[in-house]
């Protein structure tokens, strides 16, 4: 055994010329292990009950040793474990690492369920954002033919979004994580058979040297760096990414003047936004992320890398301020013109990310 993992780990053959952004794995690796151990310690206090739930954060805040420290930590964990996990997939979208099939494919079903755990995870403070963004956007299932509504009430546990809402949410919420590390390890093992790819797109058995230590330090280097923006936003900015609505108990009879996601949902949310058919817009929102997984299908495999073509480089860094773009319009009202410029940048994104593999 102690072969197998100084073979896998310190020995494990590495391409000479990966850059820093080939850190992101490890990061994502480490911010998800700090996002369990907070989550765990969380769950001690919180409380799933309508009309404790609020009052159980405020405890874990106020009352609780260094409660205020882990609730930061598992809250502002999220954001970047989204952050860098964005920066991991433009990466392996510009230096085409989609063609390793396995790998991408496990890795985007890690971010769907990722998705699915952020969500579940932002009812659970039942301030006002949390409850009303959790009403629209499970809502919004009632747009599919037939079964929709009978779907929706199911997945609500009543005929609203209530107690057996946040009971159910808050389960599925700690048990999903640990599923998720399955499909990590199925990762990060599928990575050690195909090996990694590189900037320049060389064979991948071309000048390789030992992951220990060249890499080693590389990743040392991002963990420390990590944990000093760990330090910094929960010591000097541990709001930056919440909602103030969310600092008021959830009320069904008060609606917010603006309902909206977590930042990391917001270029999706601009999607459907800008889809005037609700059947439409919930089609065009799960797309926005479905249609990643099916580019190692239109991957041309007779184009170079990014690095060699000024077009395609050109086309990927319009894709991210696309990306971008309606990110900042998923902040601002459902107005005009702010809807027209949805439509315009969601045309956008689908054209551009299916030429980019072409």
């Amino acid at each position: 055994m102690t072969k197998n993992i100084n073979n896998q780990v310190m020995n494990f053959p590495t391409p000479s010329n990966l850059s820093y952004l080939w850190n992101m794995g490890s990061i994502l690796g480490m911010c998800m292990i700090v996002q369990i151990i907070t989550g765990i310690f969380l769950s001690f206090h919180y409380k799933n009950d309508i009309n404790m739930a609020f009052m159980s954060i405020n405890h874990i805040m106020r009352d609780v040793n260094s409660g205020w420290m882990i609730r930061h930590l598992h809250a502002n964990g999220a954001s970047l474990l989204f952050m860098f996990m964005y920066i991991h997939i433009m990466r392996g979208i510009y230096f085409k690492s989609f063609k390793y099939m396995y790998i991408w494919l496990t890795g985007m079903t890690i971010l769907i369920i990722m998705m699915m755990i952020s969500f579940l995870g932002y009812i659970l403070p039942w301030g006002q954002m949390s409850f009303w963004a959790a009403t629209v956007i499970t809502n919004l299932i009632t747009a599919v033919p037939l079964i929709g509504k009978s779907l929706t009430i199911w997945i609500w546990g009543n005929f609203s979004v209530a107690e057996s809402t946040l009971t159910r949410f808050f389960s599925l919420h700690f048990l999903m994580p640990f599923m998720m590390l399955f499909l990590i390890i199925l990762h990060i093992s599928s990575l050690h058979y195909y090996s990694s790819s590189n900037p320049l797109g060389m064979s991948k058995n071309h000048d390789k040297i030992p992951f220990f230590p060249f890499f080693m330090i590389k990743d040392l280097m991002g963990f420390m760096l990590t944990l000093f923006l760990f330090l910094i936003l929960i010591l000097m900015f541990p709001y930056i990414f919440s909602d103030s609505e969310n600092f008021i108990q959830a009320n069904s009879l008060i609606t917010p003047i603006h309902i909206q996601p977590e930042w990391y949902f917001l270029f999706a949310y601009a999607i459907l936004r800008s889809i005037p058919n609700k059947l439409g817009g919930v089609i065009a929102l799960l797309m926005s992320i479905m249609i990643m997984i099916f580019l190692p299908f239109l991957n041309n495999n007779k184009t170079i890398n990014s690095n060699m073509n000024m077009y395609k480089k050109l086309l990927t860094w319009m894709f991210i301020s696309t990306f971008f773009m309606l990110t900042m319009l998923g902040m601002l009202p459902a107005e005009e013109p702010f809807i027209k410029m949805s439509l315009l940048f969601t045309l956008s994104y689908f054209i551009m990310i299916i030429f980019l593999p072409l």
